[in-house]
């Protein structure tokens, strides 16, 4: 405790790591007021049944993401999942458009035209999602438009708001990473995330020990115990590094001596980080958007699994897709050739491995190796709220023992808790652990 408390009189010291973190929460408390700033002529007493909709399935978790902005019926409704799909968008692009891939090889003019052309993209999601959950909200909670308002007049502005209330949010995360400390659009994510813990928490303690079913102490105990155990693993799972050896070759240049030392390459066994999970259910909520204009009972079997987080439909194409992604996002953030040729570049070889293309060989047959596990065990997690449910977990409880929640707060806390540890450091202050330094999704461990 001691420790903790001089830790904390150490980062408010820093000048810069306070504004950081100061910025930080600003920015975090204005997201959180604007999901409960309900559109114009929404009555919320009247939003009964869109929070009943909102309550289980597949909603629930599209709800969980926006932090309760969904079924208030707030401006920031739509939230962040948007942009995450134009993303993924841009990214199929990049590798299968040459025109996109030789905007990517331009460096910093390159990325900022792609960043330009996914807002672009963004805009067009969202003026697509926008009227389709006005839709959804009329077949739901058609009685709270107020009186005197047609709906046809209401979702034009009402479209608008939307749409910017989502462009906002992209704005705050951008700052965020610029500003304050972390991934802004990460951060904001784990934010609406957390947001709903307290309630699925209360919930579930609750039910345990109401229920006729529900277990008492013993059944909480063992729900406590499995979930430490879940968020150890996926801690192991972000800070796993597999090293790989590199020799340099000694170089005389006049009287100096350089090179001839060993060093590592540091392939993290998680190397995408959390995206792939955030690929994967940014598509399967497109079969929830198109449900949304027609009544879900007249949807075909199919398309009703994919409606239902807990079935084996949804739940097996669910871990195909994160999966795929995995190995996808891999390729596109890790070069082998690349990396060859700057080792070879600077005299630098893999003991045993021939220089060049047998090197990027090697690279990429390693990371293929280390990527399955890997991806396997993130598709186990990203499915563990449906085993939980098995055991009478509450929905709203469930979504924390793994899936796309819990890899999220356990990545961006990693990767924010290393920000702020390297800014002490770097001020010859203690670190956060005194056990060793924490590593997070963009750090490299050494």
């Amino acid at each position: 405790m001691k420790k903790f408390i001089e830790t904390l009189k150490n980062i408010w010291k820093i000048e810069d790591l306070r504004q950081r973190l100061l910025i930080t929460v600003l920015f975090v408390a204005i997201y959180r007021f604007g999901s409960f700033v309900v559109l114009p002529g929404i009555n919320p007493v009247m939003l009964d049944k869109l929070q009943q909709q909102t309550a289980g399935g597949l909603l629930a978790l599209l709800d969980m993401f926006s932090g309760g902005a969904f079924s208030n019926a707030s401006i920031f409704a739509l939230g962040i999942m948007p942009y995450i799909s134009a993303s993924i968008v841009m990214q199929l692009l990049a590798v299968a458009v040459p025109y996109f891939q030789k905007m990517q090889r331009e460096g910093e003019s390159g990325r900022k035209k792609i960043s330009m052309y996914t807002r672009y993209l963004t805009v067009a999601i969202l003026l697509f999602q926008a009227p389709s959950y006005l839709i959804n909200l009329k077949m739901q909670s058609g009685a709270a438009l107020a009186s005197g308002i047609s709906w046809p007049v209401f979702m034009i502005p009402a479209t608008v708001i939307l749409a910017a209330g989502s462009m906002f949010i992209l704005w705050l995360g951008e700052r965020i990473t610029d500003k304050g400390i972390g991934n802004g659009i990460s951060m904001i994510i784990m934010i609406g995330i957390i947001a709903r813990l307290p309630q699925a928490f209360i919930q579930e303690v609750s039910s345990r020990f109401t229920a006729i079913t529900g277990g008492g102490l013993v059944m909480f105990l063992v729900e406590i115990i499995i979930l430490y155990a879940v968020v150890c693993a996926s801690i192991i799972l972000v800070q796993g590094v597999r090293k790989i050896p590199v020799q340099y070759a000694k170089r005389v240049v006049g009287n100096k001596t350089y090179g001839g030392a060993r060093q590592y390459i540091p392939l993290k066994l998680f190397a995408a980080n959390v995206m792939p999970i955030i690929f994967a259910q940014a598509l399967m909520f497109i079969p929830l958007t198109i449900v949304q204009f027609s009544a879900p009972e007249n949807a075909s079997w199919f398309v009703r699994s994919m409606l239902d987080h807990h079935s084996w439909t949804y739940n097996i194409i669910f871990a195909l897709l994160i999966i795929a992604f995995t190995y996808f996002y891999t390729a596109i953030t890790l070069n082998p050739t690349q990396m060859a040729e700057d080792m070879k570049r600077n005299n630098g070889f893999i003991p045993g491995v021939k220089p060049g293309k047998d090197t990027a060989d090697f690279i990429d047959t390693v990371m293929s190796r280390i990527t399955l596990p890997g991806s396997l065990f993130i598709a186990f997690i990203a499915i563990m709220p449906a085993l939980a449910s098995l055991l009478n977990v509450q929905d709203a409880f469930s979504q924390f023992f793994g899936g796309t929640s819990l890899l999220i707060l356990v990545g961006v806390v990693l990767d924010t808790l290393a920000q702020i540890e390297s800014h002490l450091l770097m001020r010859h202050y203690d670190g956060l652990l005194s056990s060793g330094r924490i590593h997070g999704r963009g750090m490299a461990a050494y």
